[in-house]
């Protein structure tokens, strides 16, 4: 189905318009041919309104997970749902645009419980946070969802089925949270098995699950073998293209920020984190520049950019970390380390000549250099919009090299990355994907309304 078949009416329409799901009127037509007027009343009030959809994320800051959520609500509001989001944290100067829309309502409960003990147990008190934001959602907001999208966090499932007309339930699994700590002593080990446990378990209670990638899908059944069974569908994350065709304002947005002679730029977008390897963008840069002439090293720089919070430790010292291997590299000059960008320097960043950043990155016509493993498998075409390394200084710094060398070959890649974006229609695909998803909760939501209609009657 399009999305104009997809889409419901609106909750102040008094009858079904043509845009209504076709799905909808064949069941109405098995369900509710023999029943009686109040039983077909309450079902199609059920159906002809907006889909109410509720977003659970634990921390609404800046980064990849926070982007797709909100990427998520702003495009289910743009296909006429009603739209909420929310969250255990929340702060106005450090989080995406679209989230201050006073049209986008978010709402921050239970930021007074602690994230850490001592800075320790940062698992446990996610988790229970999380459970707080779904008690709160539950049994004192008074608001009225229809569908939730639970992000990350799955431990809040089984709050969420408590609600006295029980809702529908979407899960997406970006990675499992198992896999992304290490259990060096026993205490860690003893910490993290119930922790596990949890996850696995509250996990399968979903009513549907998500992932983003066919690489996390395989590593969804590996991890969690008690759900070998359960089908984990792909939603990859979608691109909001507004904000790249908006007028450019580089020069307003870079002002300062590059110096000058620049004219080759290179960029690193990720979260101040060790598991993203940031460093690797440096040894590349310090390799390439030892095999480049001295003239042509002169308008060579990185841009290391990406999420940071002062209230997380590891961002803290992983910024101080990259600093100290920049200088033991002797690249001070060469480097600039951005934190936290906004969205108009990403965006004046991204329509520079390089980015690693895969669908972003192609859309703005800029060639990818990525790691051959893991999601940019599945959006990077190896050699024609970009290139797949190895996790190595060496293997990077070639890549990078062959760009400088043959500037058409840059222009190519970057025409090609763009036209496989659209070709590929992984924006208008995904946001199709997530509207049939939420939509067929939605669906299932509104029989079993009429399912508890008919039983109460008969």
């Amino acid at each position: 189905l399009s999305l104009n078949e997809t889409c419901l009416a609106g909750r102040d329409s008094g009858t079904l318009r043509k845009q209504a799901p076709l799905w909808l009127k064949l069941e109405a037509i098995v369900f509710l041919g023999s029943n009686t007027p109040n039983s077909i009343i309450t079902f199609w009030i059920s159906v002809c309104r907006m889909t109410r959809v509720v977003f659970l994320h634990p921390d609404l800051g800046i980064g990849g997970a926070e982007r797709l959520v909100v990427d998520a609500a702003v495009a289910l509001k743009s296909r006429g749902c009603s739209v909420q989001i929310w969250t255990a944290h929340y702060d106005p100067t450090h989080c995406f645009s679209e989230t201050q829309d006073p049209n986008l309502h978010v709402k921050c409960v239970g930021d007074w419980l602690p994230t850490s003990v001592f800075g320790y147990l940062h698992a446990l008190c996610a988790y229970l946070r999380m459970v707080y934001v779904a008690l709160y959602l539950v049994f004192l907001s008074g608001v009225e969802y229809d569908v939730i999208f639970c992000d990350q966090v799955s431990v809040c499932i089984p709050v969420l089925r408590l609600s006295r007309h029980r809702k529908k339930v979407l899960f997406y699994c970006h990675f499992p949270d198992q896999l992304l700590t290490q259990r060096k002593s026993f205490l860690k080990k003893l910490y993290r098995t119930p922790i596990d446990w949890l996850e696995e378990r509250t996990t399968g209670m979903a009513d549907m699950i998500l992932v983003n990638s066919q690489f996390t899908a395989g590593i969804f059944r590996e991890t969690f073998h008690s759900l070998s069974s359960v089908q984990a569908d792909v939603l990859y994350p979608s691109l909001n293209t507004c904000t790249f065709d908006q007028p450019s304002t580089e020069a307003q947005s870079l002002e300062g920020l590059l110096p000058e002679g620049t004219s080759c730029l290179f960029l690193s977008l990720n979260r101040y984190e060790r598991k993203k390897n940031l460093g690797l963008a440096l040894e590349a840069l310090a390799a390439l520049r030892s095999s480049l002439p001295q003239g042509q090293r002169a308008g060579i720089h990185l841009v290391v950019a990406g999420g940071y919070d002062d209230r997380v430790p590891e961002n803290v010292q992983h910024y101080t970390e990259l600093k100290e291997l920049a200088a033991q590299l002797h690249l001070e000059d060469c480097v600039t380390f951005l934190r936290s960008p906004s969205d108009s320097q990403k965006v004046a960043l991204l329509r520079e000549h390089f980015g690693i950043v895969p669908v972003e990155a192609m859309y703005c016509c800029c060639p990818v250099i990525a790691v051959n493993s893991g999601g940019p498998l599945e959006s990077v075409a190896d050699g024609e919009t970009g290139f797949l390394c190895e996790p190595t200084a060496e293997a990077f710094s070639k890549a990078m090299e062959k760009l400088i060398r043959e500037p058409q070959l840059r222009r190519d890649m970057g025409q090609a990355g763009r036209k496989r974006v659209q070709d590929r229609a992984l924006i208008g695909h995904h946001l199709c994907s997530l509207a049939t998803y939420t939509l067929e909760s939605f669906r299932m939501a509104a029989i079993h309304l009429w399912l508890r209609c008919f039983w109460s009657r008969s």
